[in-house]
């Protein structure tokens, strides 16, 4: 039996506050699906050149009262980065708190504004602990 991955999808609760989020990372809009009937958009991003692995932000037009404050339960989207001390620092300069901080050079944790977890990963091997990296604490939960 044959299985393709087709999408992950959130549920947003501000749809230009979740596509900055998503456009830091590095993310970029594939394709969008509004729907007048169902009072919804669906707006597809994935990182250049790997469109088949998108994010689906579904976002409902007059609200959604079923959003949980913390959508822990999700789990959490992974991406490999090029250099996560660069990644991390330009999340921060851009309003993104870093809730685990990438203290081993390999792994890191953010949250989107609507409390979906990321997690980065080095591409490769870890890079050298360094600072600011080393001696900053988690803040929040991941």
């Amino acid at each position: 039996m044959d299985i393709k991955y087709l999408h992950t999808m959130v549920r947003v609760k501000d749809l230009e506050k979740s596509m900055a989020f998503y456009e830091l990372l590095g993310l970029r809009e594939t394709r969008r699906h509004e729907s007048e009937a169902g009072r919804f958009s669906l707006i597809f991003m994935a990182p250049p050149g790997q469109e088949e692995c998108p994010v689906e932000l579904t976002y409902n037009w007059d609200g959604d009262d079923a959003l949980p404050d913390d959508s822990r339960h999700f789990g959490h989207l992974a991406y490999a980065v090029e250099d996560i001390y660069a990644m991390c620092q330009h999340l921060m300069d851009n309003g993104v708190t870093i809730n685990r901080p990438p203290r081993d050079g390999r792994m890191a944790f953010v949250r989107s504004p609507d409390n979906v977890s990321v997690e980065l990963l080095q591409m490769g091997d870890a890079q050298e602990p360094a600072e600011p990296w080393v001696s900053m604490e988690n803040t929040g939960h991941w």
